[in-house]
């Protein structure tokens, strides 16, 4: 919802931050992988138990990797292959962020489930958009896109680095919501296939 709702209202402040970028001779494919390795050493502090710190770099890495598409068009650069790139580093994104969460959890059986069954239905989101658009169809929408899985769970990682018992209710949520927005994505591609 907040990639098809709030893009809008974001590029206005995005846009002066890739034109910085450009004068300063960055290409969207090094903000990209910059903004990977940003996220993966957040990740990796979350795995140490460094939860505030690692939660913030991470997201910090989840927002530099936003303004590799508004420097592409600023720079009239845009591609396929910068795209593949960009969706690519989602995913190695959203991966590491949920193998140092189950990496700080490992001791807890219950919430490590939950745990790689969120990591399961936030890769289904995707890969049901991705298979859609491969048929020609509309594969957006729903609840809980990029922006806002990596809201979620950023949030309530660092929460719970402030002290506060909120991990259990987080990743719950996080399931259920990811999990019936790949349901609302399987049924507005079926709407879309010929019988």
């Amino acid at each position: 919802m907040i990639d098809l709702k709030g893009r809008k209202k974001v590029a206005p402040i995005l846009k002066p931050i890739a034109a910085f970028l450009a004068k300063l001779h960055f290409t969207p494919a090094v903000v990209t992988v910059v903004g990977l390795l940003v996220t993966i050493a957040g990740a990796v502090l979350i795995a140490t138990g460094e939860l505030v710190w690692g939660a913030s770099i991470a997201g910090f890495g989840v927002i530099l990797d936003a303004l590799d598409g508004p420097l592409a068009r600023h720079q009239g650069t845009a591609s396929n292959r910068g795209a593949f790139l960009d969706t690519m580093s989602d995913r190695f994104g959203e991966i590491a962020i949920w193998i140092g969460l189950s990496v700080y959890l490992r001791t807890n059986q219950r919430l490590l489930v939950l745990c790689v069954v969120s990591l399961a239905f936030s890769l289904l989101v995707p890969y049901v958009r991705a298979h859609a658009e491969l048929l020609g169809l509309e594969g957006k929408g729903g609840w809980m896109g990029r922006a806002e899985r990596m809201l979620l769970i950023l949030t309530g990682i660092g929460l719970v680095g402030f002290g506060l018992d909120v991990m259990e209710p987080v990743l719950w949520a996080f399931a259920l919501l990811t999990g019936f927005t790949v349901l609302q994505r399987i049924w507005k591609t079926w709407q879309q296939l010929d019988s």
